[in-house]
């Protein structure tokens, strides 16, 4: 799949870039292979919709001001501290001669049986990998088939995946990724509640007497701006 983004050059910087965002675009910056950084403006809604589909490790076309598109990463995007929306976005142009280092999501399929037929719950040591390569090579991400995991012993490890050609994770081979823990038994459920660790049916009964608190209260309420009437 080919991902491709359109951005005009900036001239506003500073408190300035505020006027960018009220004017409805997205404030970005570009950098690296041997240029110098570069002020831009996104589209919006342009920019979240392709965010979602290629994440951070996945090649872009950045077109500027209608020339030839390069090759950039999405670096960083940092959202406001409310709305989450997108407020900077950080591109990194890339040269396609030099191997780099990404962080590649891990997309997992299929059903564990120790966690289907053995009540056993899933455990995600990392939900991403650094990996080296070209960017030629860089896979938008790493596929894992949970199936193998039949028992509480198995666990899939770095050595386990199935990688494209060119492309090396940075961590041990030993290290596990993904494993599925055994429930807890009635022994440690107790061992846990005399610790302080928490009593299930208390929390659950402290919601459900809050949520009556609340119902009541509401009523009360409804009804007096009833008789107000």
């Amino acid at each position: 799949m080919t991902f491709a983004l359109t951005a005009t050059t900036r001239a506003a910087t500073g408190k300035r870039v505020k006027d960018v965002r009220n004017a409805g675009s997205l404030p970005a910056v570009v950098y690296g292979h041997g240029t110098e950084p570069q002020s831009l403006t996104l589209g919006v809604s342009e920019f979240q919709k392709l965010y979602r589909t290629a994440g951070s490790s996945s090649l872009i076309d950045l077109s500027i001001d209608g020339a030839a598109p390069v090759k950039v990463l999405i670096q960083e995007v940092q959202p406001h501290h409310l709305t989450m929306k997108p407020q900077h976005v950080d591109l990194r142009q890339i040269n396609m001669k030099e191997e780099l280092e990404v962080e590649v999501p891990l997309a997992f399929t299929g059903e564990a049986p120790a966690v289907k037929e053995l009540a056993g719950t899933l455990v995600h040591a990392y939900d991403a990998v650094l990996v080296k390569c070209l960017p030629s090579d860089l896979p938008h991400e790493i596929t894992i088939d949970l199936s193998v995991l039949k028992t509480f012993d198995d666990a899939i490890t770095v050595a386990n995946l199935v990688l494209p050609k060119g492309v090396t994770v940075l961590l041990d081979a030993d290290a596990s990724l993904v494993s599925v823990a055994a429930p807890l038994t009635d022994e440690q459920l107790k061992k846990m509640e005399e610790e302080g660790a928490g009593d299930v049916t208390a929390v659950k009964t402290e919601a459900e007497e809050k949520k009556a608190e609340e119902d009541a209260k509401a009523a009360e309420e409804a009804a007096a701006a009833e008789a107000s009437k």
